[in-house]
């Protein structure tokens, strides 16, 4: 029945392969904690009752789990369950009265806006292929607010440099167009100068960021990259991928972009999930008050 559950997951409500491997593992955790709890019988997910849920998810929390971790463990079974009833498999929901638990509003981590200027600068003077092709990662992720999973899958053919835009297939399929920072159309062009020099010419199914090697990147590729950069540069705790997605929209609304066009260019299916980043920039402001108010 997992095996089903989760080509509905990609098929029918279209969810990322990223998503899909997270309730997988989520659903194969709950099902090891099963068999350590009832080792003497094996219990199948169909016959989980709620009890056996709240027990998981406790024991969750006494090893010291991130409750926003807990909760979205939650959301699979939730899913999980769902697709059960809406296949007839069984009658009753045994995470009906589950809740989620309580989370501390944390803000989006950022780079600041001249530590970002250092971060790009320093390959001014790289004209070789790697070189060209690590600003490349750094300028799309910040340029653009793209994630991960779709600097990944960004192809050539994705690319108007005419227009100044890109097409990205974001979560669900839902595919979006986003406009491109005139400074990032040329490092584009000198770019994939760069690689066809160095690798050959661009085939049809050929992905814009490559390994060195010319293969297609993954995500620890990629994140060691940003990561390795950004520990130059900035004194954000974190320093991965989706920092640069932070930042980007921050620095947008720093700079009076409309709410609603930021949702848009992110690709968010709500505007709640944009407006944290509202937090950021009444941040700045206290701050901004505390240093220069007289009564601060």
């Amino acid at each position: 029945m997992l095996a089903s559950f989760l080509k509905y997951l990609q098929y029918e409500r279209r969810y990322s392969s990223h998503t899909v491997d997270s309730y997988q593992n989520d659903l194969t955790q709950f099902s090891a904690f099963l068999t350590q709890i009832k080792p003497e019988s094996e219990i199948e997910l169909i016959d989980v009752t709620h009890n056996e849920i709240r027990s998981w998810i406790i024991s969750l929390m006494q090893d010291g789990l991130d409750p926003r971790s807990v909760n979205r463990k939650m959301a699979a079974l939730r899913t999980y369950f769902k697709f059960l009833i809406k296949r007839d498999v069984i009658t009753e929901d045994p995470t009906v009265r589950l809740f989620a638990l309580k989370t501390s509003k944390k803000l989006p981590s950022i780079v600041k806006e001249n530590e970002i200027a250092g971060l790009l600068s320093q390959f001014d003077s790289d004209d070789t292929f790697i070189g060209m092709r690590d600003k490349l990662i750094l300028e799309l992720l910040y340029g653009t607010g793209i994630r991960l999973s779709e600097l990944i899958h960004l192809k050539k053919s994705d690319i108007n440099l005419k227009e100044g835009l890109i097409k990205v297939l974001g979560k669900r399929n839902k595919e979006r167009i986003i406009p491109l920072p005139a400074e990032l159309i040329l490092v584009i062009d000198d770019y994939t100068t760069s690689r066809e020099k160095a690798l050959g010419e661009y085939t049809g199914d050929d992905f814009l960021v490559v390994t060195d090697k010319g293969r297609k990147t993954y995500p620890m590729y990629i994140y060691r990259i940003v990561n390795r950069f950004l520990g130059l540069f900035t004194t954000t705790d974190k320093k991965s991928p989706h920092v640069l997605r932070h930042t980007y929209a921050t620095h947008l609304l720093n700079k009076g972009a409309d709410l609603n066009a930021i949702k848009e260019l992110l690709g968010h299916s709500s505007l709640a999930s944009t407006q944290v980043y509202t937090h950021n920039t009444i941040e700045k402001l206290k701050a901004v008050f505390d240093q220069a108010h007289p009564k601060a």
